[in-house]
């Protein structure tokens, strides 16, 4: 399986190391973010899954409609970006692609076991290698730690849609 290239060359450069999108005090934040909705984790572990959230946000910014998700641990490194909701706006707009927007979603049906796949090589095609123990399926048991309740598929993720009601 392979992920569509880029119509056209990506306007933006972006920087080798997905830590580098963000400053340390902004990393430090949001890192915090997580251990706060995860008590037991480790900072070793909330920074790894906050740089694949990095890596998430950039690919999805570069690679709008191709139907990409996180895994359920990644999810967690992204809610705690949207959470600074300045940090997230100036990241995206950092990115030169699309708004990612977050729609959040439960349903474990909506699985789709491509979809990690797909995001991992997508990930790849930025020039970013995936940390493989955190791109798992939802029953991986690293995920017993995590707060973040949602299970995306490629409708609930960067896939345009309306907006929810209520």
């Amino acid at each position: 399986m392979s992920v569509p290239p880029a119509p056209g060359p990506d306007p933006t450069p972006i920087p080798v190391i997905a830590r580098a999108l963000i400053t340390d005090a902004q990393f430090t934040s949001c890192r915090q973010t997580i251990l706060d909705a995860n008590p037991d984790m480790s900072q070793d572990m909330a920074g790894r899954i906050l740089e694949e959230a990095l890596k998430f946000v950039a690919v999805c910014s570069r690679r709008p409609g191709v139907g990409l998700a996180p895994s359920r641990i990644v999810d967690e490194g992204w809610h705690a970006l949207v959470l600074h909701t300045a940090l997230y706006a100036d990241l995206c707009a950092s990115l030169g692609g699309a708004y990612v927007h977050h729609y959040p979603g439960y349903d474990p049906t909506n699985y789709d076991s491509r979809i990690l796949e797909r995001t991992r090589e997508a990930i790849a095609g930025l020039g970013y290698t995936a940390d493989s123990e955190l791109w798992s399926p939802p029953t991986d048991e690293l995920l017993v730690s995590v707060a973040a309740k949602c299970q995306h598929s490629p409708d609930c993720t960067i896939v345009v849609q309306p907006k929810p009601k209520g």
